[in-house]
């Protein structure tokens, strides 16, 4: 059961200047092969940084990700999604029948029975709020708060994420993925709701409907981290990640 937020849910404070900055040192310390990726998920009831701004035809989140990496701004509400597998991932619409009870990814082939793919969705981290909508856009075009950036590259470049999460405190990074869901759920839904960075190897729909590359993976970073990152890679950039073999 969702929860309709009211309008002051979250505060859009940080500037463009900020995400520029953040979005600059992120994508020249790793390496990266395009720029990282803002998404602001929008409760009901909360206007859309920007207004809205309906796209030429429907998309899924994960084409819409990968689309702002190389440069688009896009605004989508709940008729402008294409896939909604992805859609309820988020928290803007109830999960769909025959994806509660399995049937549906059962019958791609990934799973030996309904149940355990409808285990799989059972285990989501979906956000408790109703979401009215989303804006996906590249971190440095970003004049609002995102919820997660999000980051699609090599394993070597996405491999700083681990050193970045533990330089405070130490200890180990666990990671949470499944075979469907990479965009939607693992680097978008579960970074927001677990604020935990989180890897995803790709998925089944990634790999179909978007341009993701056969040697690519993705991250997504709560957006309360990217700060810190960003300062902590000024100082790998010249210490470890210059004694290091890179690509």
């Amino acid at each position: 059961m969702f929860i309709t937020a009211g309008p002051a849910v979250r505060t859009m404070s940080h500037h463009l200047a900020d995400n520029s900055e953040y979005a600059s040192k992120i994508r020249t310390a790793l390496g990266l092969r395009y720029e990282p990726v803002a998404v602001k998920l929008i409760p009901e009831g909360v206007e859309f940084p920007g207004g809205y701004r309906k796209p030429e035809g429907q998309m899924s989140h994960c084409q819409a990700v990968m689309r702002a990496r190389k440069g688009e701004y896009i605004t989508m509400k709940l008729d402008d999604q294409s896939c909604h597998v992805g859609s309820s991932a988020l928290g803007m619409a109830e999960t769909p029948e025959k994806v509660a009870d399995g049937t549906l990814h059962f019958n791609v082939g990934a799973f030996d029975s309904p149940d355990a793919a409808a285990k799989m969705i059972a285990d989501r981290k979906v956000p408790d709020i109703r979401m009215a909508g989303e804006t996906v856009c590249p971190l440095k075009d970003a004049d609002f708060e995102p919820d997660v950036v999000i980051l699609v590259d090599i394993p070597e470049r996405l491999y700083w994420i681990v050193p970045l999460s533990t330089a405070e405190k130490g200890g180990r990074v666990e990671f949470s993925t499944s075979a469907f869901q990479c965009a939607c759920e693992d680097v978008t839904a579960y970074p927001f709701v677990t604020r935990k960075p989180n890897l995803s190897l790709g998925c089944f729909g990634c790999r179909k409907k978007t341009d993701m590359a056969a040697d690519e993976l993705a991250a997504g970073i709560p957006y309360g981290m990217i700060p810190g990152f960003a300062a902590r890679l000024g100082k790998y950039e010249t210490g470890m990640m210059a004694k290091a073999k890179r690509d």
